[in-house]
């Protein structure tokens, strides 16, 4: 696993737990650092920009999901997944967004098995196509 799946992955532990405790995000990225944990500064800044531009994040994120449901309905940890995939595709453009998506959706595997993993990749996508509508077409492609 590469460093930044693994602060990926750090980061979405850390938002669950502030998302299920109610704790503020920085509060548990603290408490881990507290407790000895190595916080890359990836994770660090996954973490603190989802806190940042939650109130942006979730609306996004709720246009996105199928009519009748709202985040609040969705499980903890795919709403921490969302969000950190949300963030970094919105404000961390030095990684491509095929790359973010293709990411969350294998953080999402290991934690579901059914459909979970094919709503991360549905909503990431549409919001990359949104955000990052250049790195969609053929022309802003770099792969081919």
């Amino acid at each position: 696993m590469g460093s930044r799946t693994k602060a990926r992955r750090l980061a979405v532990d850390i938002l669950f737990q502030s998302d299920v405790t109610g704790a503020d995000g920085r509060a548990v990225l603290s408490e881990w650092a507290q407790a000895g944990r190595e916080l890359p500064e990836f994770t660090r800044d996954l973490v603190e920009g989802v806190v940042r531009e939650q109130l942006k994040i979730d609306p996004l994120i709720n246009k996105q999901l199928a009519e009748g449901w709202r985040l609040t309905r969705v499980d903890s940890i795919l709403r921490a997944i969302l969000r950190a995939g949300a963030y970094e595709i919105l404000s961390r453009d030095d990684v491509p967004a095929r790359v973010v998506i293709s990411e969350y959706v294998d953080i999402a595997h290991a934690f579901f098995a059914d459909e979970e993993p094919k709503v991360v990749n549905g909503i990431l996508d549409r919001i990359g196509h949104k955000a990052r509508p250049r790195e969609f077409t053929a022309e802003g492609r770099s792969d081919g």
